[in-house]
């Protein structure tokens, strides 16, 4: 079961990345355009999308706040009518330079990549190799900085490769999050089972939920399917209450699977003198009877 809950990290990272590394081949032209963003129109939406020949439509879009787009003049880009349009997105990693024309909270043009060489020769120094041009770019797409690097190392993580860097980065890991999952008492021995925490949205407050109804100390394994199967601390009260004590990991989630709740298990115990095991739930969950 545990491959299932991998594959599912892996197409959360998917989403997250590929479109972003894969969008500056070496000579490609970088077109941009922008408009408010939708249920936010104090932000800007950018659409970055590359001209290869490779014939592939790559492209990586995503929300600014306008003042991350350096000497980008928000009146202008508002304004009615055209006029010219530029600004840079800066980051650690590189920077876009990038100009058009644009008005009516609309604009166009091109853009400019150049890789920041501090940060590729930090990358090498540390271990993690030198990026290429694509991974430079794709780096920058997902904002990878010297203090998640710096986090990781501290934490005595082994070193990550540039695409479990930007893996990382993509899902927002930073020092705060490594630190107060240490402090939870879980650091996952591997890069790989930090990014599947993130990618599932575990988090310190969410781990502390299970200890208040006895499941203080659930491996980190075990965390991945709670979280993956939609387990909750609520569901598991709900079966405490029932006299369902002590239901192991494996059964709860066996049991969430099955769409198996604390309701349906109240009316088939009825009134039964004894509990019937989980597995007795299973059955009668399946075949739709007792047997």
């Amino acid at each position: 079961m545990s491959r299932v809950f991998k594959l599912v990290c892996a197409s959360l990272l998917t989403a997250a990345t590929l479109s972003a590394t894969a969008a500056a081949q070496s000579g490609d032209s970088i077109r941009f355009s922008l408009e408010p963003q939708r249920g936010d129109p104090a932000s800007v939406r950018a659409d970055f999308r590359s001209d290869g020949s490779s014939n592939r439509d790559n492209h990586w879009s995503t929300g600014f706040r306008p003042s991350e787009l350096t000497g980008l003049e928000v009146s202008s880009f508002r304004a009615a009518g055209t006029r010219p349009i530029h600004f840079a997105l800066i980051r650690e990693a590189g920077r876009l330079d990038c100009a058009g024309s644009g008005g009516d909270n609309h604009a166009t043009g091109t853009c400019r990549f150049t890789e920041n060489a501090a940060f590729a020769q930090m990358l090498a120094t540390r271990g993690i190799g030198r990026p290429d041009r694509e991974q430079a770019f794709g780096l920058m797409a997902v904002n990878a900085r010297r203090e998640t690097v710096d986090a990781v190392a501290g934490a005595h993580y082994p070193t990550p490769s540039i695409d479990d860097l930007m893996a990382l980065a993509a899902l927002g890991v930073d020092g705060s999050y490594i630190t107060r999952m240490a402090a939870a008492g879980y650091r996952p021995a591997t890069i790989h089972s930090l990014v599947e925490f993130k990618a599932l949205a575990i988090t310190p407050e969410w781990i502390s939920g299970f200890s208040r109804v006895g499941y203080g100390n659930v491996p980190g394994d075990g965390l991945v399917q709670l979280r993956a199967l939609g387990v909750t601390p609520e569901y598991i009260a709900g079966f405490q209450r029932l006299g369902y004590r002590s239901i192991p990991v494996s059964e709860l989630v066996q049991l969430r699977a099955l769409g198996i709740t604390p309701e349906f298990a109240r009316q088939t115990v009825g009134t039964q003198a004894a509990l019937p095991p989980v597995s007795k739930l299973v059955e009668y969950k399946i075949f739709g009877k007792r047997r």
